[in-house]
């Protein structure tokens, strides 16, 4: 398992990834990187204001919101939080399904007025931990609301 990834500033995402490193290209506003698991798949995190959002700070970078690996067989889940990584609850398939349909509201939303809904991210100024803390809760609450 990849408990730090230091970030590497490129134009060009390179063929073959060295695990613990976080590739980002401003040029093409992408971060790439190893499964932080050890599986090996490459994780790509396009830059935008719909999908991931890069934060750095005293050269340590962010992504938010958090990586959810739901396509690769490892099904990890974790946040990049100042070049650590922080491991996050593994979501059920319903959970991740209704977050899915949640994140194409907001991207047609997005799309259709400019900008997403009032409070539909999570906040930036939260930790990582409260944020995670947050999103169960509210993953619960919007658990229940869907399957009745």
């Amino acid at each position: 398992m990849i408990h730090t990834l230091l970030p590497v500033f490129i134009d060009s995402i390179p063929r073959d990834l060295e695990e613990g490193r976080l590739y980002v290209s401003r040029k093409y506003e992408t971060a790439v990187h190893k499964c932080c698991c050890g599986c090996g798949h490459k994780v790509v995190t396009p830059l935008s204001p719909t999908y991931w959002k890069l934060h750095e700070q005293d050269g340590k970078v962010s992504l938010y919101p958090s990586i959810g690996n739901w396509s690769f067989p490892c099904r990890s889940h974790y946040w990049i939080v100042g070049n650590q990584v922080q491991w996050s609850y593994a979501m059920t398939q319903e959970e991740i399904e209704a977050g899915r349909r949640h994140d194409a509201r907001l991207k047609d939303q997005y799309f259709s007025t400019g900008r997403p809904e009032a409070g539909a991210h999570r906040s930036e100024s939260l930790s990582a931990p409260e944020q995670q803390k947050s999103e169960q809760t509210l993953w619960k609450k919007f658990k229940r609301w869907l399957l009745g």
